[in-house]
């Protein structure tokens, strides 16, 4: 090993690191890889932004925003809404909703998808009187299956197509994938709507008051009015009111400058006190009606005519942040929500945390849950630009024009382009999103916030970085390392051996990532074997997209985390005997079609 590979691999051994450890965003981790490799000299200075211009990072960008621009004109509603007559049977809505999200994430980023159909499920799982959690997992699954059927499925397909024109052939085109991706898809969503839904936990959920499932506790501030008989009475003597009710916790006191946590039970109460306290929505509307206390999130300077006059049209809706949600990463006090969306955050739900800081000043997560309040008719377009989800079908959609016919012919003439190799990929997915912003289906302001912009700065980091394993050799050596592990291993078994390291590695950083740093890896093998280098890459797409051990392996899984009440280890359940399925019908199917002499 030379001194560049081993400095390689001690700066991709911390990235993976950092990737696994979650506290810095993995577009940050990215960026410390390629300001560090191009620090070391590993990357030339002149190279190490290359990857912004690169040809994947162009294409992720462009299928992003026509994914919200197929949404925003009305394409997967239609589906949606037919969806909800499926009837209750479990199995049923299993398969159906599995096989349309699996559909969808063949054509729209597969967060989207997910996005977009999880209130559905939700719905569906109320009505039946179960728990969503047998619903979502089985969703996020589809998801990730249904990415696999074409190049614009998900960034790791775009990714080894263009990894392929390093072997001296042609990108892959729009539905090379196929072939591999229908096989696993259909073999998936059968094992799930048979064996795999069964495998989730049961979550249990509150049927009263139509609650739609237990999530943990929210984090919410309560102010003692003046006019509260608890004034002057303990915190005790507060939370006993509810005792036979429900369970409600204070975490926190706060008084004009003074903040004690956990306060004695015996502390009295004075009008204007601050109280963090911890419980479930039916806890907070029992506490309120009970002791009189009011919300304190939120506060405003109306006057009281202003306030009489709004009170009846403000409404309260449960939602969840997505993952490339303008929320994540700051406060509802550093963005002014109040004042620049007309929402008030009312109490925060992250699973698993029980979270200590007044509501102003969290950070927000992806997957964390808000109780949110709003005027009425301008929620649901509040909601929309921050990239929030609604967690039911609560008629919350936007209410703009719905072309949908003029969206779905504009998309299908840019696949036409790309499938007939009339145009290269990025120009034209790039011309297709232009024409649907000239068409009035997506504002230009949407576009530029539909570009998921952590994935693209991650894409383009790592770019480089994986150009360097090449160079360096590290790629090659890492090759032989699994050649000579693999020796005595028939050239099936060797594939299959691939496809599973990139898997694992795959649940642990993002899918992008993972492509990017075993695409050389597999072309090395290949070339070690004197065999064709398509078998590899596609296993590696597979590999990468595949992510269903764990929560963090992909924003899907993220996504259906707290929504369905899931907890770290309840993944694998079902994961494992998926990912070995998709191995087992993969890798015979990308023999067939792309054969080793191929």
């Amino acid at each position: 090993m030379s001194a560049d590979q081993g400095l390689l691999f001690a700066i991709l051994g911390l990235t993976l690191a950092g990737f696994a450890w979650g506290r810095l965003r993995y577009d940050v981790v990215a960026i410390l890889a390629l300001l560090a490799t191009g620090l070391t000299g590993l990357v030339p200075p002149e190279s190490l932004f290359s990857g912004l211009s690169h040809p994947a990072v162009i294409t992720v960008a462009a299928v992003l925003i026509l994914s919200r621009a197929l949404i925003n004109a009305g394409v997967i509603d239609v589906l949606a809404r037919r969806l909800t007559r499926v009837g209750d049977r479990p199995m049923v809505q299993v398969i159906t909703l599995t096989g349309v999200v699996a559909l969808s994430s063949g054509f729209i980023n597969n967060v989207g998808a997910l996005a977009l159909f999880m209130p559905v499920a939700v719905w569906m799982a109320r009505h039946a009187g179960r728990s969503p959690s047998f619903l979502l997992m089985p969703l996020a699954f589809g998801s990730l299956l249904g990415g696999t059927l074409t190049l614009i499925g998900t960034p790791p397909n775009i990714i080894i197509a263009a990894y392929r024109t390093d072997t001296d052939s042609p990108a892959f085109g729009m539905f090379d994938f196929l072939p591999v991706g229908l096989a696993i898809t259909l073999a998936g969503i059968a094992f799930i709507a048979l064996v795999g839904w069964r495998l989730t936990p049961c979550r249990s959920q509150s049927a009263e008051n139509g609650e739609l499932f237990e999530i943990e506790n929210y984090l919410t501030e309560v102010r003692v009015p003046e006019s509260s008989s608890y004034a002057g009475r303990s915190v005790h003597e507060l939370i006993d009111s509810v005792a036979d009710e429900t369970d409600v916790m204070v975490t926190a006191l706060l008084r004009e400058d003074e903040r004690r946590r956990m306060p004695s039970t015996y502390e009295v109460l004075r009008p204007g006190d601050i109280l963090l306290i911890e419980a479930d929505s039916d806890g907070l509307k029992a506490l309120i009606d009970v002791t009189g206390v009011e919300l304190a999130a939120g506060e405003t300077a109306e006057s009281e005519e202003e306030t009489d006059k709004t009170a009846g049209e403000l409404t309260l809706a449960e939602a969840i942040v997505a993952p490339n949600s303008r929320l994540v990463g700051n406060s509802a006090g550093a963005l002014d929500l109040r004042e620049r969306y007309g929402v008030n955050v009312l109490a925060v739900a992250r699973q698993g945390r029980r979270l200590k800081q007044r509501i102003s000043h969290i950070r927000f997560l992806p997957g964390d849950i808000l109780l949110l309040q709003g005027r009425e008719e301008s929620l649901p377009g509040a909601m929309s630009r921050l990239g929030c989800l609604p967690l039911a079908a609560r008629g919350l959609n936007i209410a703009r024009p719905r072309r949908v016919a003029l969206g779905a012919s504009i998309f299908v003439a840019g696949l036409a382009l790309v499938a007939f190799d009339l145009l290269p990929v990025a120009m034209a997915l790039v011309g297709t999103a232009v024409a649907m912003v000239i068409a009035g289906l997506l504002p230009s302001d949407d576009a530029y916030r539909a570009i998921d912009m952590p994935v693209i700065v991650l894409l383009a980091a790592m770019l480089p970085v994986g150009q360097a394993l090449e160079t360096t050799g590290g790629s090659a050596l890492i090759a032989e390392t699994l050649l000579v592990a693999a020796d005595h291993l028939p050239a099936f078994a060797t594939l299959a051996l691939l496809m599973t390291a990139v898997m694992l590695l795959s649940n642990l950083v993002n899918n992008a990532a993972a492509a990017v740093l075993a695409a050389p890896i597999g072309i090395q093998i290949a070339q070690g074997m004197n065999a064709s280098p398509d078998p590899f890459l596609m296993a590696v797409a597979i590999g990468a997209s595949c992510a269903f051990l764990t929560p963090i392996g992909h924003q899907s899984n993220t996504l259906v985390m707290a929504p369905g009440g899931y907890r770290f280890g309840d993944y694998w359940h079902m994961g494992l005997p998926l990912s070995l399925l998709v191995v087992v019908v993969a890798v015979p199917v990308i023999l067939w079609v792309w054969p080793m002499t191929g």
